[in-house]
């Protein structure tokens, strides 16, 4: 089963990782984040197997971040982040790796390789 990739097509960092994946021979089913944000379900079970807070998924240079602003973020319980994430996929930090049962966050050579093995 090929990994799914949460990306934004303008977004450099999804265009590295995308390039990562295509270089060592890996065609990830590609999903556009703002069209298609994660959906409670899926956050449910991806948030712990990144092994990061919810918080840590938030995309805090992102325009609708800077549109809520900070404060009313931090003000926010886990809950209501998540709910955030799932209406808007401009506050995930992206790109989003789902690999079987493991997730990435962001894209971190180090981390990729760990899931695919070099």
């Amino acid at each position: 089963m090929a990994p799914l990739l949460l990306h934004h097509p303008t977004c450099d960092t999804c265009k590295r990782a995308i390039r990562w994946l295509g270089d060592r021979g890996i065609a990830p089913e590609l999903r556009p984040i703002a069209a298609a944000p994660p959906t409670p379900a899926e956050l449910a079970r991806w948030v712990p197997a990144s092994g990061r807070p919810v918080r840590r998924w938030l995309n805090t240079s992102g325009q609708s971040y800077r549109a809520l602003g900070k404060a009313a973020v931090d003000a926010m319980s886990d809950a209501e982040v998540t709910s955030a994430l799932c209406r808007d996929g401009k506050l995930v930090k992206r790109p989003v790796l789902v690999a079987g049962d493991r997730v990435v966050v962001g894209f971190d050579e180090a981390a990729y390789a760990a899931v695919f093995g070099g």
